[in-house]
């Protein structure tokens, strides 16, 4: 019998990641974005000459540099360029306005930023710089797609061909699997966001258990049409791809009509996304005029998950693999999944067991550890917890306990099997169609609106999209919603935007003043209803 080749042993760090694929999945197809596509060797070779360019700018280990652009296979060359020999990762939301982008650019000291123009009318680079925002060290700009010459892409690419491969394979060998990966801002109460450190190890073992627990597999056709941005678009899609031996298919704005149509001509296996996603699936009234036969693993979550959805998820787009997950930036992401066979009722109302090498506890207010059954905080410790918000030890030590345990902020039950059910959030984060709001933060900008004394937001039941906002407020005078929506919008991404504005006499608060956002709450679900 001919001898089968050893598998390669799996990569410790994200700069052996490329090649580790490439030796494991060598011709089979990696990604197809428009009329290109490449196998996992060519990509792989796309990567390395991405290392090069890398080098040849001058990006050296530790480096930040910030990735302001929609999905795109540049995005996954130049990110993974990049941090293949020693860079940190920096994404940024290509929903910010010029200012939310230059904080982050700011605060996280990138030196190079990598974004484009013409996506959606907006010239990034252009805003950005117009803007007159301070953006801290950052020493140059490159512009992946929309441009020639000098600052393009190829111009960048070009310079790395002078850079000996040689010296690329040592800059990738000297990366270790302790070195930071990435940072990635998210928020708080305090509506200032954080940068969530994360290292090579913690990524790539992550990562493997999650695309093992999902069942990704060699040969599926993955949809990313979760934004690469997020963890869940970059670690849940290119990496584990990459990881899996899995088809990455990217696409830059989700759109139904071409979902639908890319879904039939690509015969995608997999498709993950919030529950707006499937919404929009099930009844487009086109739908049937597509073969969707090869869908056979549906991820969702992010915000409530009826069971009903789970039920037509498998009825109606013929996927039997369903799951959901919860995690957070602060545990790269993950911290639960759903086994993907459970029941319906299972899946839309736990997030199922925590992974391999993670503990969960849940804790009341004085912090003892409560029995199943019973409500509290959701705390986590494991191997993926971060080391701690960059810059910011205070709220690392707020947030991560002696011991190692993390406060999610969450409240959750753990029932007898030992599943996890998130059943509210300490937090007053919500999540709009996938992505997270935090109330400060709006608040915030619409107590600087001239006729705004007083303002609370919450987050509010939505068929569509999970949850929106609704924003209560004390005026001085008349303003329409029509009014708020048009100011709100020149000075927040959409997804923050509230959806409703209530002008009120005055915001309920207790004898102490503090607000009672409970009551609000309340009412932005009744209303909802």
């Amino acid at each position: 019998m001919p001898v089968r080749p050893m598998p390669p042993p799996p990569p410790t760090t994200l700069a052996r990641l490329p090649e580790y694929a490439a030796a494991a999945y060598g011709e089979r197809e990696a990604l197809a974005d428009g009329e290109v596509r490449w196998t996992f060797a060519r990509l792989a070779a796309e990567i390395a000459a991405a290392s090069r360019a890398a080098v040849a700018h001058g990006i050296r280990p530790g480096d930040r540099v910030a990735l302001w652009a929609p999905n795109s296979r540049q995005w996954i060359t130049a990110a993974l360029g990049a941090v293949g020999v020693g860079a940190v990762l920096v994404p940024v939301n290509t929903r910010y306005k010029p200012a939310e982008a230059a904080d982050i650019i700011r605060r996280s000291g990138a030196r190079v930023l990598f974004t484009e123009r013409g996506f959606l009318g907006t010239d990034y680079a252009r805003d950005l710089h117009a803007s007159g925002e301070d953006l801290g060290a950052l020493a140059s700009t490159v512009l992946l797609r929309g441009a020639d010459g000098p600052g393009s892409y190829a111009a960048y690419l070009a310079a790395g061909k002078g850079v000996p491969e040689e010296e690329r394979a040592a800059r990738a060998a000297r990366v270790r699997p302790e070195d930071l990966s990435d940072i990635l801002y998210t928020s708080g109460t305090t509506g200032r966001s954080k940068g969530v450190m994360t290292t090579h190890g913690q990524t790539l073992r992550l990562y493997a258990s999650w695309s093992q627990l999902v069942t990704l597999r060699p040969g599926d056709r993955y949809l990313l049409v979760n934004p690469f941005f997020h963890t869940f678009g970059y670690k849940a899609g290119v990496l584990a791809c990459l990881l899996r031996g899995v088809t990455m298919l990217p696409e830059a704005l989700y759109d139904t009509d071409r979902i639908l149509a890319r879904m039939a001509a690509e015969r995608v296996t997999c498709l993950m996304g919030p529950p707006t996603v499937f919404h929009g699936l099930i009844r487009h009234p086109g739908r049937a005029a597509h073969d969707l036969s090869a869908l056979r693993l549906a991820g969702t979550g992010a915000a409530s998950v009826p069971t009903s959805l789970v039920e037509e998820i498998r009825s109606e787009l013929g996927a039997p693999d369903v799951f959901t997950a919860y995690g957070l930036t602060e545990s790269g992401g993950v911290v639960s999944v759903c086994p993907t066979d459970a029941d319906a009722w299972t899946v839309a109302h736990t997030v199922g067991l925590p992974l391999p090498g993670t503990e969960v506890r849940i804790t009341g207010p004085l912090g003892e550890v409560l029995p199943a059954g019973e409500a509290g905080e959701v705390q986590v410790r494991g191997y993926h917890v971060t080391p701690g918000y960059l810059d910011d030890p205070a709220s690392t030590a707020d947030a991560i306990l002696p011991g190692g345990w993390l406060r999610t902020g969450d409240i959750g039950v753990l029932d007898g099997r030992g599943y996890l059910s998130i059943t509210d959030r300490l937090k007053d984060m919500y999540v709009v169609g996938g992505f997270n709001a935090y109330p400060a933060e709006v608040e915030n900008v619409l107590l600087t609106h001239p006729a705004i004394v007083d303002a609370a937001v919450v987050g509010a039941p939505d068929e569509r999209l999970g949850e929106v906002g609704v924003a209560y407020l004390v005026t001085t005078g008349p303003v329409t919603a029509g009014e708020l929506t048009a100011w709100a919008r020149e000075r927040l991404a959409n997804f923050k935007v509230p959806r409703r504005f209530t002008l009120l006499e005055e915001l309920p608060r207790n004898a102490g003043g503090k607000l009672l956002k409970t009551e609000l709450r309340r009412a932005a679900r009744e209303e909802s209803a």
